[in-house]
């Protein structure tokens, strides 16, 4: 067979000469050849490589598969077969002859057994042998649920591998995992069958024209944009997918992944790495493309519950009951809709907000990467009088916009005012007309705007790529686990929050609208709230529980409230000491626990008197400054690097003296104390901020310590039981020294140290915290539900 269609497109013209055939023989094996993704894109894409690269010198068979049986599987795969389209710009005699031989080269296989792939590698070696062609490679395509992936590929490796001197391609489709250690779990189970260059994670997002765009516009206007393409010139970007449809019909996979996994930590997030990556030297050096990617995923700030807004379209609670079958008290929290803000801390993008936006049951269909720059100019003369094109006044952007909505074509758009860009003739078009078409606010005429010469279909597009070995369009696996690293922090963090409920379609009108206050994110508008049970009193009615907690006042509260009403008390007591004597000297702790009250302060907090605060350790891993491990680190990253602090006034310990850490001969700890001495009045600070750790510790003071419980040295050297060990500590000498100390205890998991404190006294060998109490000062616990309640 494979013979006759050779020699029927030789003497069509469509083939080079025998002689000049010497690339070699691939097979494409489409597993999954029955499914959904095949029968819309997968075929269509195979044929369109077959159109494009019968000439090339190579030849085809296409080797549908699945685990039907042979029959059924044959017609349900050749009636696919027999719907496939050619271009409009493909002549219909040509189009006629080449779907023709597509269908002869394609055959239907049933893989279901170890032997089954060694049958269909035993077809394809006599098939090569008889028609005495070389074998160039294998592609398999895998179009199946990633759990059935560790499987096949167990099969392909130990029976199906092309023989050496041919190459191997595996191609995967998303979800590649569902978090970071199941994408770490899969990684490693695929990376035990096949070599890195041997797998094409797939992204339908990359084979979209405007996205695939990005890279090559940026490197072909460099002269442009250059001087701009950084945080003082743009204001903001937006990475938006806009889907009118629901999920109905796919809730099985929605509950279990929502659209942050379906759309934003894969789609969304490349789109923003070719937006934020640094331009490789060379562009087609796959390698430097994909490093420079890595870069810029790893450059980017960590996310947080705030860093996101959440929907769920109404109906989508039905939808869940009806096609699971759960019952009518089933409550999804599974978010359809989310916003959530990114921030890089690369040198080049810093402080600028990208907004990354997908929804299900919206107003319109529409995806777009848009780019908005700061505006700086001011225009003395009327509107009427400017020239609407070139006005420097009017919004000044680039727009790549992937399809539908307005538009409903891929297209680049680039404000008048800006510049004319440089773009490829041969693929990108100008387009001129449509005056009444408006892009955000702007009248077309407003931009320069250039569509593909000829559409392609996403997939299409990557099919072409994994043919021609572009790695560079495909996902490695070091990138994959970097993106799982970035985004798996705010999964974890959302994953049992409420999402805002909304009606779908045009009746949200302004209900999923959002925007950033102080580094977060928030829904302007106020949800409707509807009281179910107005008889009943619920854990949310009271706000505060004000009492005493071991004879000193308590807080305790929600923990996002405690952390509110802590801020603001630290911020009082600093008006309180600036105002007495000009200075307020802080100390803080380290751990996780503060983190949270580091940012509050950071972001909603402007008044601080920072210009008149000294901010001092409580105590301190025995690490480099600059490790992770580092409590200054945490203070750095969360507080020190958002305020205005003089920086003669930030006093981290001493851990790391000669080269050497915390080695008692340096005398750190000697050193602290003295600073202490000579800048805090009778050593005694204004505010000393403590945690509460499971065992009982407070600031580095553990049961049994050696020092620091008693005596009257401020600080010391101690060991904690975990790594690291090694600490330095103000003593509870010092602590008990204080005007204020305020104790910060949250989580559940601090629930059984809270009740046990609250029923001993004064043992700080056993219990350090119980020794915690300011000979002439006040002690505050703030205690959230939580922790106090369990």
């Amino acid at each position: 067979m494979l013979r006759r269609v050779l020699c029927t497109m030789f003497f069509m013209g469509a083939l080079p000469s025998p002689a000049e055939m010497s690339q070699g023989h691939i097979s494409v094996v489409l597993l999954g050849a029955t499914g959904d993704l095949a029968k819309k894109y997968l075929w269509q894409g195979l044929f369109q490589l077959y159109m494009d690269q019968v000439s090339s010198g190579h030849s085809f068979t296409f080797h549908g598969a699945a685990l039907t049986a042979l029959e059924p599987g044959q017609k349900l795969m050749f009636d696919v077969l027999k719907k496939l389209a050619c271009p409009p710009d493909e002549a219909p005699d040509r189009c006629a002859v080449l779907k023709d031989q597509f269908l002869k080269l394609s055959q239907y296989h049933q893989l279901k057994t170890a032997e089954n792939y060694t049958v269909l590698n035993r077809e394809i070696e006599v098939l090569l042998r008889q028609e005495g062609l070389k074998e160039a490679g294998r592609i398999f395509y895998f179009s199946v649920p990633p759990f059935a992936y560790t499987e096949i590929a167990r099969h392909i490796n130990s029976s199906c591998r092309p023989p050496p001197g041919a190459w191997l391609r595996v191609v995967l489709e998303k979800p590649f995992g569902h978090d970071l250690e199941s994408a770490q779990q899969l990684a490693a189970e695929l990376t035990s069958f096949f070599r890195e260059e041997e797998m094409y994670r797939v992204d339908h997002y990359l084979g979209k024209q405007a996205v695939a765009h990005i890279l090559p516009f940026r490197d072909q206007n460099q002269e442009f944009l250059d001087p701009i393409w950084n945080r003082h010139h743009v204001e903001r970007v937006e990475i938006v997918l806009k889907e009118v449809v629901d999920a109905k019909g796919r809730t099985s996979f929605y509950e279990q992944y929502g659209v942050i996994r379906d759309v934003l930590q894969n789609h969304l997030t490349e789109a923003l790495m070719f937006l934020t990556m640094e331009l490789p030297a060379n562009l087609s050096r796959t390698e430097e493309v994909l490093q420079c990617k890595l870069q810029a995923l790893r450059s980017l700030r960590g996310l947080e519950k705030h860093s996101a807004v959440l929907g769920q379209y109404q109906a989508y609670a039905s939808h869940v009951q009806e096609e699971l079958k759960k019952g009518q008290d089933y409550v999804s929290t599974t978010p359809t809709f989310a916003g959530v803000l990114v921030q890089s801390d690369s040198l080049r993008w810093e402080g600028v907000p990208f907004l990354l936006t997908s929804g299900k049951a919206l107003d319109e269909r529409v995806g777009y990467v848009r780019v908005l720059f700061k505006n700086r100019a001011y225009c003395t003369q009327s509107e009427t009088l400017r020239d609407a094109g070139h006005s420097q006044c009017k919004a000044k952007q680039i727009i790549f916009y992937i399809g539908h909505g307005a538009l409903n074509t891929p297209a680049v758009l680039v404000s008048r005012n800006l510049f004319r860009p440089v773009m490829p003739k041969s693929s990108w078009r100008e387009v001129v007309g449509q005056p009444e078409l408006h892009v955000f606010g702007q009248p077309l005429s407003d931009y320069y705007v250039y569509s593909p010469v000829k559409e392609r279909d996403a997939y299409s597009v990557l099919i072409s790529n994994i043919y021609h070995g572009r790695k560079d369009f495909f996902i490695t696996t070091e990138n994959l686990l970097a993106s799982w690293a970035f985004w798996t922090p705010l999964l974890n963090s959302i994953s049992r929050q409420p999402p805002r409920l909304y009606p779908g379609g045009v009746e949200n009108q302004n209900l999923l609208d959002f925007e950033m206050v102080s580094g977060e994110l928030a829904f302007t508008a106020a949800e409707p709230v509807e009281l179910l049970h107005p008889d009943r009193s619920m854990p949310s009615d009271f706000k505060t529980i004000q009492s005493k907690f071991r004879q000193s006042p308590l807080v305790s509260m929600w923990s996002e409230d405690l952390i509110s009403q802590l801020a603001s008390d630290v911020e009082k007591a600093a008006n309180r000491a600036v105002a007495g004597s000009g200075q307020f000297h802080l100390a803080l702790s380290g751990g996780s626990s503060p983190v949270a009250l580091f940012q509050r302060l950071a972001r909603h907090h402007y008044a601080f008197p920072w210009r008149h605060t000294h901010i001092w350790l409580v105590d301190e891993r025995c690490v480099p400054l600059t490790d992770p491990e580092s409590n200054f680190f945490s203070l750095h990253s969360h507080l020190l690097q958002s305020i205005r602090v003089p920086y003669f006034n930030v006093h981290p310990m001493p851990v790391h003296l000669n080269q050497r850490l915390c080695v008692e001969e340096d005398g750190g700890t000697e050193l602290y104390a003295k600073e202490i001495a000579a800048l805090v009045a009778n050593s005694s600070f204004d505010l000393v901020l403590l945690g509460l750790g499971t065992d009982g510790h407070t600031a580095s003071l553990f049961p049994d310590s050696e020092n620091g419980l008693e005596g009257t040295r401020a600080v010391v050297l101690t060991e904690s039981p975990v790594k690291p060990h090694q600490r330095m500590s103000f003593s509870l000498s010092l602590i008990n020294k204080a005007r204020q100390v305020f104790v910060l205890v949250m989580g559940k998991g601090k629930h059984d140290i809270t009740t046990q404190i609250s029923r001993v006294g004064r043992q700080p060998r056993k219990w350090p915290i119980s020794g915690v109490s300011p000979s002439s000062g006040q002690l505050v616990w703030y205690v959230d539900y939580e922790a106090l309640l369990g």
